[in-house]
């Protein structure tokens, strides 16, 4: 059984969560800027199983394809096209960012810390990722 990765995908950086090897928990990586994402994620199959890539689907209250989906389903071509044997899911990520902000003020990071936004797409693609493995059980 391989990782499971997933991409909170923004038009400046993306967050980065994987899976251990189990696919059990969620642990963010890294940020890492949108230019360089596909090399990312080429250098990092290469050394690691991966089974698995979930992407956040933004998505407007009432259910539609949020804005950000114009910048994301190009991405998502050429990714098919570059690693056409990886498989790809999209999995709802309302209120991620949201609740990503939530859960560092909980933990008590001083305000410095969470105006630091790869801080935040990092949260953000675990808590995205957290709710595929969960939608799975």
């Amino acid at each position: 059984m391989g990782r499971i990765l997933c991409i909170d995908y923004g038009r400046k950086r993306c967050g980065i969560a994987v899976t251990d090897p189990l696919g059990i928990a969620a642990n963010g990586l890294p940020t890492v800027p949108t230019h360089q994402l596909m090399d990312f994620l080429k250098d990092y199959c290469s050394r690691e199983n991966v089974d698995l890539i979930v992407m956040g689907k933004p998505t407007q209250l009432n259910g539609q394809p949020s804005e950000s989906m114009r910048y994301i389903t190009p991405f998502l071509g050429r990714l098919h096209k570059e690693m056409p044997e990886m498989k790809v899911v999209m999995h709802d990520e309302r209120f991620t960012s949201t609740i990503a902000h939530r859960e560092m003020i909980a933990a008590g990071l001083p305000k410095h810390r969470r105006r630091d936004k790869g801080l935040a797409d990092k949260t953000a693609a675990v808590l995205i990722l957290t709710g595929y493995l969960e939608s799975r059980s």
